[in-house]
């Protein structure tokens, strides 16, 4: 059985180290990546970033994880950060969508050890697309590898085509290529196919429940506790820091146009 929860990066220190390992091992080791934007570490410590942990019941092992950074304050999304340089429009967008609740699905990885059972390529994403409705979103951002944009398309996202070339940059390197994605209608899900709809919509409903999955080789058990118990929109430096980044854009976005 795994345990698959959500809880909020800065009230869980220790564990938002062993989800840095984990993720930084994989990029390292299996992919020949160097640390990207979106396994910066500094998200630690962001109060509006939000940890998805799929772990052993007993807590001890971490078996994958993803991360819904919520957009405002101090930090740029990490897609802001991986493709501003080559496309400026992504940050006239991001404050766009930010205005009714925006943030980035990202840092998306399973260990070898669960290969094949879908927890990366689905479960997770469910997930994050799930506690979205909770941190009060209304759109989510996405930067994928070619071989997850089918998967983030099942669960509502569509390709942003207005962004770099046709959606797509280079990156991390000239060697990869990235899609960039937005889901819009977090609520809705008008887009994504119906039985991930109705997964996610169960989670809403439910968010504390144990279910059997349907894996892609096998049924397996996972225990789901996704209620948040503390949120970026309670915290003063965060509101503050937000208002302040409001006006800023707002004074910055003639030049962005250019």
């Amino acid at each position: 059985m795994l345990k698959i929860r959500a809880f909020r990066a800065v009230d869980e220190p220790e564990t938002c180290e062993k989800y840095i390992e984990g993720h930084s091992k994989l990029l390292k080791i299996y992919f020949g990546i160097t640390p990207i934007t979106s396994s910066k570490v500094e998200w630690a410590t962001n109060p509006a970033s939000y940890v998805i942990i799929a772990e052993s019941p007993d807590g001890e092992k971490v078996y994958g994880g993803a991360r819904i950074q919520v957009a405002g304050g101090c930090y740029p999304l990490p897609i802001e950060d991986a493709i501003g340089k080559m496309d400026l429009n992504v940050y006239e967008m991001v404050s766009e969508c930010s205005k009714t609740g925006s943030g980035e699905l990202c840092g998306l990885w399973n260990s070898r050890e669960v290969a094949g059972l879908g927890l990366g390529s689905i479960f997770l994403g469910r997930v994050g697309v799930a506690i979205a409705a909770q941190l009060q979103l209304t759109s989510l951002f996405a930067l994928c590898a070619p071989y997850t944009v089918d998967n983030c398309m099942r669960i509502g996202f569509t390709v942003e085509h207005s962004l770099g070339s046709d959606g797509m940059f280079y990156y991390p390197h000239e060697n990869f290529v990235a899609t960039a994605l937005v889901l819009d209608d977090v609520n809705k899900l008008q887009n994504a196919n119906p039985p991930d709809r109705e997964a996610i919509l169960e989670l809403r409903e439910k968010p504390r429940q144990k279910k059997t999955e349907s894996g892609k080789r096998r049924n397996f058990e996972i225990e789901y506790d996704l209620k948040l118990s503390s949120f970026h929109y309670s915290d003063s430096e965060f509101l503050l820091i937000n208002s302040s980044r409001k006006i800023y854009n707002s004074l910055m976005r003639p030049e962005l146009k250019h």
